[in-house]
């Protein structure tokens, strides 16, 4: 049966991962985008036909093609040199404040400059809302094209390949501009042939916010006084760091934005004095962030980044600063484009900024309207193939003004031609005598042009792809395949089990009546499921996962209680006592005895250790993501005095060793062998205590770059101690030891096979004690108290489950553990926004940026609590009862590794196949739900990354398993063959 249970398995699951790759291939496409480089062609009226059945337009050289654009766009290019400063991580409130207010006292006085050109009407500031996912790499794109890419940019972040769409850089080089290029080494992957000089640094050490900056500032100078350059590049990236360590209100932020305001100083400076005022500074930033300094996701926290643009065409003699001036982030593209001369790039939707165009006269401005409406009419072309400006103009006088039309195209047909109405009035009266009458058609035209940008703008970025549905509903059969495959083989298991009667050790086990704990994990996993469809509790899950985990514990609890009073009147306690106190307890396995009274405390501890861990845990983070700003725990040690916290991360520290230590004095093995175990724990300890004490991260310091060899010293003696203990605890530990006479075996020696226990609870422990010191080094450290208590709570389940086996079935225990994990997983401040992902704790050790090492170190980071729980299943496999195999001749030792592995591998198996089957399914029916990127899509990137914490668990246990019961029954032949 065990062969047949493992087949099928592995068979569920290759058809679960072809059938989510299939379904990532084809709900996340790479965006469709029209190809080749906008041209001469952006400057004519576009045609009714295919929009890529436009003539090849002949190539010049740069001086031609610059004077072609001048003479066919009937604007002279206003700027002729460009300095984009780019502050990584910048929230637009932090410079313009919020809600029509201006920014705080503290915010002020740390950019003076700034705020001096606000207030003298010499800048002008927008937040530009960023679309999610809020990254650098897809939000650089946004800017410099004027299109949004595709969801999964996200992951290319970590990947850059050259951009080889339509851009502002690569139109600003055909015209014979040069680049160069200081910062965030992005850009140079983004266009690697496009800067005539160039020096990056990495974007992705994040514990780095001094040097990283330097390294742009010292070229400053130089390239200020250099006039080879048309186009200067400045991408700083401390600031967003400094978020990254210590989150908004860290002590380094003032300190970081008084240094980029000198730099704005400088360059605007050096801009009066070499041109003239034909310099244009823009400050832009790539995204916001969180209070806890991340991004991601797309709260406004994160979506709120800064365009703010200093220049004649800006200055005004009368302006509000702190209005709350809202734009989007491709707007920078096509306003850029115009106001130097080249065509608006060719995927752009963005929408031409009008405090940038004060020192243009009306009919300049409108001839930028018209352009940016032309461009956004080849886009709907290539949408709407029946989109056609003839139309529009021959159907506008049909349509009453007052009643817009239902269909979103003829409503944007019928906007157009009212824009393109108003803009030929405006000509008509150019030459009146009456200004009033002039710039009254001048505004209404210009009005007119706005609105249907605006809602053309924003239709495009709503626009979703069009899904291949039929390559989606495929990869959900695939996925159900799957699923249907793992329930079969629970079923086939069951049964067998059933038939067979294994579990003959316990009436109750056998017992086909389902229980309350059982209709309450079959009823929690049905109610988990149908709330994946609702955003709500897509964005609020932790609260789903807190109370199943302890509702099913408070059954644990009656249950345990009513055990204990059937247990105190020897009528019914008789046999239950005499079934209850086998020898397959942890207890025993530690070869601690313990009295029927001493065991229902125990019970009774264990549970409530549990519970109450449990509630501290759920208030540690309180919201998830719409109430994040409910008071908790967490937000005050935040407040607190930072040696607070050291204080707490030191205790978690200790708590975990002596927890290890108290385990390792209850097993009997070789004294040299456990005292080695021991020693490694105590220096791998020892070594977590000193990075906790010289590391500054919860003070907001700057980072001892020290104590990233103490980390790496910690990885290789935790290593290698845990891959010695794993190897070498099989051969430690005896097959056979002989107890006293038992009531049932006469006088005859009982043989009990509890060697493979013994090593799988020092494995089990050792995994998890290691586990703990491991997410005590790199998680923040205001986690360090729930981390140690999700550590308790894995132990004390073990535990509570091998003291009696007749209370819950093997399932639920392992379930109850599922439950555990995922509960855990929230309350250590995990959502569904990817700004949950913790950044800085990925380079902990690492002295340089590596893609597969942080990688894996924020994977093992965002899944410390469910990978702690499959590591604690080795430590409740360890307890399972094999009394039945305990005559050496009849050893059936593929029957001990179903006991110990079947369950603990197959049912999380299971439960991760039904959740992702069933929110695959979900998606594919909100996939043009309004949240669908913000929600739907970012949760299921969690759900895919659960799968694999899933394999890498089942994995683990799996792997253990195998590897223990090979090696005793190896022991056991060779002493068998011996004592023949």
């Amino acid at each position: 049966m065990g062969a047949a249970v493992a087949g099928w398995t592995v068979a569920a699951v290759l058809l679960q991962v072809a059938g989510l790759s299939l379904f990532l291939y084809g709900f996340f496409p790479v965006k469709p985008t029209l190809r080749g480089f906008s041209g001469a062609e952006s400057y004519r009226v576009p045609s009714c036909g295919s929009v890529s059945a436009g003539e090849q337009e002949p190539a010049l050289p740069p001086d031609q093609l610059r004077s072609l654009y001048r003479e066919l766009s009937g604007i002279p290019p206003v700027y002729d040199r460009l300095v984009l400063m780019v502050i990584d991580g910048l929230p637009a409130e932090f410079v313009l404040g919020r809600g029509r207010k201006p920014p705080s006292k503290k915010m002020m006085e740390s950019m003076p400059y700034t705020q001096s050109l606000l207030a003298g009407c010499k800048a002008a500031g927008y937040h530009a809302k960023a679309a999610p996912p809020t990254v650098t790499m897809p939000r650089l794109k946004a800017m410099v094209s004027g299109a949004i890419g595709g969801f999964l940019d996200v992951a290319f972040n970590f990947n850059t390949q050259a951009f080889l769409e339509d851009n502002l850089l690569d139109q600003l080089h055909m015209i014979g501009l040069k680049l160069v290029m200081l910062g965030d080494e992005t850009w140079i992957k983004l266009f690697p042939t496009l800067f005539t000089r160039q020096d990056g640094v990495s974007s992705f050490y994040v514990k780095d916010t001094v040097e990283v900056d330097f390294n742009v500032s010292r070229h400053l100078e130089f390239e200020l006084a250099a006039k080879d350059w048309s186009v200067l590049v400045l991408h700083y990236l401390g600031l967003d760091h400094v978020g990254h360590i210590g989150g908004r209100r860290s002590v380094l932020m003032t300190q970081k934005m008084k240094e980029m305001d000198d730099v704005i100083r400088r360059v605007h400076a050096a801009s009066l004095q070499d041109n003239l005022d034909r310099t244009l500074l823009v400050v832009v930033s790539d995204h916001g962030m969180t209070d806890g300094g991340n991004h991601g996701g797309s709260s406004y926290e994160e979506t709120d980044s800064l365009a703010f643009f200093i220049g004649h065409s800006v200055e005004s003699p009368y302006c509000s600063p702190y209005d709350q001036n809202e734009a989007l982030q491709v707007d920078l593209a096509p306003t850029l484009a115009l106001l130097f001369g080249v065509p608006i790039p060719k995927n752009s939707f963005g929408v031409v900024l009008p405090k940038l165009l004060n020192s243009l006269t009306d009919d300049q401005k409108l001839r930028m309207l018209e352009l940016n409406s032309w461009q956004i009419l080849r886009l709907l072309q290539a949408q709407v193939s029946a989109f056609c400006l003839e139309d529009c103009i021959n159907v506008e006088s049909s349509i009453e003004l007052d009643i817009l039309p239902e269909s979103i195209e003829q409503k944007l047909c019928f906007l157009l031609s009212k824009a393109i109405s108003s803009h030929q009035s405006s000509r008509l009266h150019r030459g009146s005598d009456f200004k009033s009458v002039e710039a009254g058609y001048y505004g209404t035209a210009a009005d007119n042009y706005h609105t249907f940008l605006r809602n053309a703008s924003e239709w495009l970025s709503h626009r979703a792809t069009d899904k291949p549905l039929y390559l989606l509903v495929s990869a959900i059969m695939l996925m159900t395949m799957s699923c249907l495959f793992l329930m079969g083989t629970v079923s086939y298991l069951f049964k067998g089990r059933s038939l067979s009667q294994a579990d003959h050790h316990s009436e109750s086990y056998l017992d086909q009546r389902w229980h309350l704990d059982e209709v309450l994990v079959l009823a929690g996993m049905f109610l988990y499921v149908i709330s994946l469809g609702s955003s709500s509790f897509v964005e609020e899950e932790q609260y789903t996962w807190h109370f199943l985990t302890s509702t099913l514990y408070l059954i644990f609890l009656a249950k345990a209680v009513q055990s204990m009073l059937k247990g105190s009147n020897p009528t019914l306690g008789h046999k239950a006592e005499g079934n209850s106190f086998d020898r397959s307890s942890f207890f025993y396995a530690t070869s601690y005895e313990l009295t029927p009274g001493k065991r229902n405390g125990y019970k009774l501890c264990t549970i409530l250790v549990v519970l109450v861990a449990g509630r501290v845990i759920r208030a540690w983070h309180q919201g998830g993501i719409n109430w994040v700003h409910f008071p908790d725990i967490s937000k005050l040690l935040a407040q607190a005095d930072p040696s607070v916290v050291k204080s707490l991360q030191i205790i978690s520290v200790l708590a975990v060793v002596v927890l290890f230590s108290i385990s390792l004095t209850l097993l009997r093995a070789r004294p040299e062998f456990v005292i080695g175990v021991w020693l490694t724990h105590i220096s791998c300890g020892f070594l977590v205590l000193l990075h906790v004490w010289g590391n500054h991260i919860g003070t907001s310091l700057p980072i001892n770059h020290t104590t990233a060899s103490v980390a790496r010293q910690f990885y290789v003696i935790a290593s290698v101690s845990v891959s010695v203990t794993v190897l070498a605890s099989p051969w430690v530990f005896p097959i056979f030891s002989r107890e006293a006479k038992s009531p049932s075996s006469g006088s005859s020696p009982v043989k009990a096979i509890h060697g493979i226990r013994k090593s799988l609870v020092l494995t089990g422990m050792t995994y998890t004690a290691f586990w703990g010191l491991l997410q005590l080094l790199l998680q923040q450290p205001i986690n360090a108290i729930p981390l140690f208590l999700i550590l308790l709570q894995t132990v004390s389940s073990a535990v509570h489950f091998s003291l009696d086996k007749t209370l819950h079935k093997q399932w639920v225990q392992v379930v109850a553990m599922h439950f555990l994990g995922m509960a855990g997983h929230f309350g250590l401040g995990n959502t569904n926004s990817l700004a949950s992902i913790d950044v800085a704790g990925a380079f902990i050790g690492i002295s340089s940026y590596s893609t597969v090492l942080s990688g894996i170190l924020m994977f093992m980071i965002t899944y410390a609590s469910p990978l702690m729980l499959y590591l604690g299943l080795v430590l409740h496999a360890s307890v399972k009862d094999v009394d039945d195999a305990s005559n050496l001749r009849q050893l059936k030792w593929s029957y001990i590794l179903d006991k110990i592995v079947t369950l603990p591998c197959l049912f999380p198996l299971l439960i991760n196949s039904l959740a992702l089957t069933s929110y695959t399914i979900v998606l594919l029916a909100m996939r043009n739900h309004l949240f669908v990127w913000s929600v739907f899509s970012p949760k299921y990137l969690y759900a895919c990354a659960a799968t694999v914490c899933t394999y890498v668990g089942v994995s683990i246990i799996a792997m253990t398993a195998l590897y223990s019961c090979a090696v005793f029954k190896f022991r056991a032949r060779s002493y068998r063959d011996k004592s023949l």
